[in-house]
């Protein structure tokens, strides 16, 4: 028999998976194991299904393809990460269908906030009508492992690695057109349609995540506060993503208090339209400064205990201040804009004041 025999066959036994196999079902292997198993209503066999169907050359290929139009998002991530490292004209094709992708440059700055390089990048991204011709742009993160926080303060610290899963983030902070589309209402005290929706709450946060979710039908939520420092320092060990430092030219915040070497700069005492300053490598904008950021997680006063798998912590916390915000805003110093810098608000601070947010999708 010339057969190799590590190469699978059609009728190859495959798992079964964590699921009871129903009286009298046979389970196939092969390719039409594969096309069985990708049709379980459980997204997790669905999911393993794709990983297999990669052995199986143009027919597991296409598979695989098909998948990036299944229902759920967890599918079309796992389907998308494992094509989106591949250069056959059909799956680019399919790819720019499914997450088509925007150009950018990327700005990295010494100590003194002058700038040592300018690469081009690219990033993926999905587009999410909200109507009304207003549109919520959510970024492809890849997964990933890096070291959270910093020693620059003891609520930073101590300094650990986490794993981060493949999920998706606004590209912007939610402006105020966005937030006008989901919740009608909004209290900000700069008005305009670009600008970030800010004095929100944590609740309120919350409230436009369930709301959008029932909206679209995907599971939008805040970023947990691993996700949120990992997706703003793509990749990145400095203290900010764009190096050393930042300058107003790079961030809006308060350039009467620069950080490092750079001289001080303008204070512009409101926030900015989104999109207005560079991104990061992996294409969000306004990681700095602008607005806070809400995350997911209870405030706790350091990490130790924390989650490293990049979930929320959301377990304990302390006394009477409420979850973390990150990202610094237009009226803080550049120390605050750090990417490892943590706050938050006391319970019962209803205010909300500079506080914005940006959604994630898993």
């Amino acid at each position: 028999m010339s057969e190799n025999e590590n190469q699978p066959r059609e009728y190859d036994a495959v798992l079964g998976g964590q699921s009871e196999i129903p009286s009298g079902a046979a389970v196939l292997g092969g390719i039409l194991g594969v096309k069985s198993r990708l049709a379980s209503p459980i997204v997790e066999v669905r999911i393993a299904a794709l990983k297999d169907a990669l052995k199986y050359g143009e027919a597991g290929l296409d598979l695989i393809i098909e998948a990036l139009r299944d229902e759920s998002m967890q599918v079309k991530s796992a389907a998308f990460s494992l094509l989106r490292d591949r250069n056959e004209p059909k799956v680019k094709q399919n790819l720019d269908k499914f997450l088509p992708s925007f150009n950018f440059d990327v700005i990295t700055v010494n100590a003194k906030g002058e700038e040592i390089s300018r690469r081009p990048h690219s990033a993926r991204f999905f587009p999410e009508d909200l109507g009304d011709g207003v549109v919520l742009e959510m970024v492809y993160i890849p997964g990933g492992t890096f070291q959270m926080g910093s020693s620059e303060q003891s609520y930073e610290q101590p300094v650990h690695q986490v794993t981060v899963k493949p999920f998706f983030i606004g590209k912007y902070l939610i402006t105020q057109e966005q937030y006008q589309a989901v919740m009608v209402d909004n209290y900000s005290d700069f008005e305009g349609a670009k600008l970030p929706v800010e004095n929100v709450r944590w609740e309120d946060a919350m409230e436009f995540c369930a709301e959008l979710s029932q909206k679209t039908g995907k599971n939008y939520r805040l970023p947990s506060e691993a996700e949120w420092e990992y997706a703003c320092r793509a990749g990145t060990t400095t203290p900010f993503h764009f190096g050393d430092t930042i300058t107003p030219d790079l961030v809006n915040y308060d350039g009467n208090h620069p950080y490092a070497s750079a001289p001080k700069g303008l204070y512009r005492e409101k926030t900015t339209p989104v999109g207005s300053f560079p991104p990061n490598a992996f294409g969000l904008y306004d990681m700095h400064g602008n607005v806070w950021e809400w995350c997911s997680d209870r405030w706790h006063d350091n990490y130790n205990d924390v989650p490293t798998n990049g979930s929320s912590w959301e377990t304990g916390g302390f006394g009477r201040f409420g979850w973390v915000l990150r990202g610094g805003a237009w009226l803080d110093y550049a120390f605050v804009c750090r990417s490892a810098f943590r706050y938050t608000l006391a319970l019962g601070d209803d205010s909300g004041w500079s506080c914005g947010f940006r959604v994630a999708v898993s």
